[in-house]
């Protein structure tokens, strides 16, 4: 029954109220039986429930209760499915109904700027628009089954290095479409249960009391209506805080917080309607989870398994297969290398650690699989330092010369994909990149399998036939890669970051992560792949990238209109067809590219994707739906996003780096944009202005000299002040016709009239 909040809070004392904005030891919410007020449990996720049964920690240390642990973000995205990741979402929720637990922290919605983000394996992309579709997914299931997410983290949280207290520096426009476009759109599409701030300053101000952030876009422009949840211990000035719209403190705080919200409500510092408000913000929430309870709740363990792995399947990318190495035939000598082949890593360190239900081995499900292949085992080098051991190496040597095939299983240790520390370089530990090299000098047949967080270097890709991305595929992502290795099913992943040649090649290389107390986002938008693209620096595998065992062909590109303005949408389709032997899945990438723009803009971005599963032979139409966003730009002249006249290139292709079909759509403003011109004005800035075209045109037909100069005249004097045709008129034929600094002011009075 939904109760009365209104009259139940006339009803509260100040400290009553007070201590339902404060946290109630490490996990729980305050109960107020007196009022039948439940409490609420917030877990950690966000790729399965860690729901702590000992000592509570907010690292994962301690003890907690076995539940599944599915793929992280970073492979998740590589599936661009958004029905999987819905899924996922889905099962989650039904362990925390099981585990009677209200929230899970997460999804985490930050953006990749830089692979060397110790937490990048928890997030889904480079990309905002990737990333805000497959967190509204995320959302959507698992809030399907009464328990709600906390989107984080919420905003500009891109390193772990100093992560407290770094102070982002970054201008307005590049906020808007990189660093809050992934969350916005999760926002308002799924309406999540809570969003978590930031630990982060932004500009000089905390994520946990940033008023513009917290209140004024995420509420007011977005139209979120749950509520505002720290990180834990991300609270600075508790009274301040909820001023600006952070409406629970996590973890406790020992009544230090709930002291600072008394005294400023009592001295007047802080009104008591703000804390009402966000008191009703926290029992809406309170009594949803109430009512969403599902008491003896389970949820079938094997299932949920098989769930994990299926999503693995899809999340791999294959990225490179010369001479189709693979699929791996099921006989031969077949040599497997790498600790990872018995000693799996398949998650990263930190929060998000769950204690798995189970956990597969890379040997055992490809020896399940692997029908009458002899199947053998070489460690080839150790997890427990960087140095190669020559034994380890001579054995690794020795059982490769005499295989078929070798399969190496390499990867990132795991401090290096792990919360509170970012990575020092990009490079495989030294050990594994040496077993590679030392195999290719005997063994010509090469597949590596990567178990890793983000993107890594590859000095060796030139010389292996094969590599498979796995990432940190949870539990059943041993099962996953034999599947793959041997082809039970088809490779259908495609990358969600770009991998770079090396770490100078990376956008933020010089900026990252930053000075002692501030980091400085100077590469503005270029993140990713808009970076790659604008610069013509190649990297090793383009976002988007991603290898199947059978062939697609695109075709018949078509839009529902060549002319539109920027209030309607714009339909675009185009068929797709398999032209292999073999089933397989395809995404299919749409991108928007404005060749025009008066203001800096990427190549290229991406606005649309669809992933269609397509039998041998069979072709699909695949339609996209544009609207005003998929060509605008934020203008921070008006605080909005803004189209401009014009042609538009719709770009379709098989990764940001292999487009394969365009089409021509023009594009009219309804937006009026309101210049105010000044006598510091340019001639460019007001030669489209009806009112300026006398002295345009004056200034012209006073150029005849300089043409005999050889100068481009035009580009020479667009860039002269408006102020500057008195004096020049003044100069010519001895003033006559002269225009003056009053007409001057009368022509600027005309334009902004």
């Amino acid at each position: 029954m939904e109760r009365d909040i209104k009259t139940l809070l006339a009803q509260m004392t100040l400290e009553e109220k007070t201590s339902l904005c404060c946290g109630e030891g490490f996990w729980n919410t305050t109960a107020l039986p007196r009022h039948d007020i439940p409490a609420m449990i917030l877990t950690d996720g966000p790729h399965g429930v860690r729901k702590q049964s000992g000592v509570a920690d907010h690292l994962g240390v301690n003890e907690r209760g076995k539940t599944t642990c599915f793929p992280t973000a970073a492979g998740l995205a590589a599936s661009w499915n958004r029905e999987l990741l819905y899924k996922v979402g889905a099962a989650i929720g039904e362990e925390c109904q099981a585990e009677d637990v209200q929230i899970v922290l997460g999804p985490g919605a930050n953006i990749k700027r830089s692979p060397l983000c110790g937490r990048n394996f928890e997030y889904f992309s480079e990309d905002p628009y990737l990333s805000a579709q497959l967190a509204a997914k995320h959302i959507q299931g698992m809030q399907s089954q009464g328990v709600g997410a906390s989107l984080k983290h919420f905003a500009v949280n891109n390193q772990e290095t100093k992560r407290f207290n770094i102070d982002v520096i970054l201008d307005e426009r590049t906020l808007r479409e990189i660093y809050l476009a992934s969350f916005e759109g999760a926002v308002v599409d799924a309406q999540p249960w809570t969003v978590m701030c930031a630990y982060n300053k932004i500009n000089g101000e905390f994520c946990s009391q940033n008023r513009k952030l917290l209140t004024e876009i995420l509420r007011e422009e977005w139209g979120f209506e749950g509520f505002v949840v720290s990180d834990w211990f991300a609270v600075s000035e508790r009274d301040k805080g909820l001023a600006a719209g952070l409406d629970l403190e996590m973890p406790t705080s020992a009544g230090i917080g709930k002291e600072a919200i008394i005294s400023a409500v009592k001295s007047g510092g802080l009104s008591e309607e703000a804390l009402d408000i966000s008191v009703e913000r926290i029992l809406k929430v309170v009594f949803r989870a109430a009512e969403g309870r599902k008491t003896g709740a389970t949820y079938d363990k094997s299932a949920h398994h098989a769930l994990a792995r299926e999503a693995d399947r899809e999340s791999m990318a294959l990225l490179k297969n010369e001479g189709g190495i693979l699929p791996l035939a099921k006989n031969g000598k077949i040599i497997l290398l790498g600790p990872f082949a018995k000693a799996p890593r398949f998650q990263g360190v930190g929060s998000s650690r769950i204690n798995a239900t189970q956990v597969d081995i890379p040997y055992d499900e490809i020896a399940k699989v692997a029908g009458n292949a002899e199947l053998k085992y070489a460690e080839g080098c150790s997890l427990n330092n960087d140095t190669a051991n020559t034994a380890l190496l001579d054995g690794a040597k020795e059982a490769a010369a005499s295989a078929d095939v070798c399969v190496i299983f390499a990867g990132l240790p795991d401090q290096d994909d792990s919360e509170g520390k970012d990575r020092a370089s990009l490079r495989l530990p030294e050990n594994q990149n040496v077993l590679i090299e030392e195999i290719v000098k005997v063994q010509k047949n090469i597949v590596v399998v990567l178990m890793n967080g983000s993107a890594v270097e590859m000095p060796w890709a030139g010389r292996v036939k094969g590599i498979l991305e796995a990432y940190l595929g949870g539990q059943a992502m041993a099962g996953a890669v034999a599947d793959i290795l041997f082809g039970e099913c088809n490779p259908s992943g495609k990358l969600a970051e770009t991998f770079p040649q090396t770490l100078n090649d990376t956008p933020c290389f010089i900026n990252f992560p930053g000075g002692s107390e501030k980091v400085e986002y100077r590469e503005g938008v270029f993140v990713g792949y808009r970076y790659y693209d604008k610069t013509g620096v190649q990297p090793l595998f383009p976002f988007g990238h991603g290898l199947s065992y059978t062939t697609f062909e695109y075709s018949d590109i078509r839009l529902d209109k060549t002319e539109m303005t920027d209030t309607e949408e714009l339909r675009a389709s185009v068929m797709v067809k398999n032209t292999g032997k073999r089933a397989g899945k395809e995404t299919i990438q749409l991108y928007v590219r404005d060749p025009a723009a008066s203001v800096i803009r990427p190549i290229k971005e991406l606005k649309g994707f669809e992933k269609v599963d397509l039998a041998p032979g069979e072709e699909k139409r695949v339609e996209f739906t544009l609207g005003k966003r998929a060509f605008a730009f934020y203008d921070t002249d008006i605080n909005g996003w803004r189209v401009e006249s014009g042609d538009f290139e719709i770009l379709i292709g098989k990764s940001s780096a292999e487009i394969v079909l365009s089409a021509v759509v023009h594009v009219t403003s309804t937006t009026t944009v309101k210049k105010n011109y000044t006598l510091d004005s340019t001639i460019a800035d007001i030669k489209d202005e009806p009112a300026a075209a006398q002295v345009v045109q004056m200034l012209s037909g006073s150029l005849g000299a300089g043409q005999e100069l050889g100068l481009d005249l035009d580009a020479l004097f667009s860039s002269i002040k408006i102020r500057s045709l008195a004096a020049m008129s003044q100069s010519k034929d001895g003033g006559k016709g002269a225009i003056t600094l009053e007409q001057l002011h009368g022509l600027i009075a005309a334009m902004n009239s």
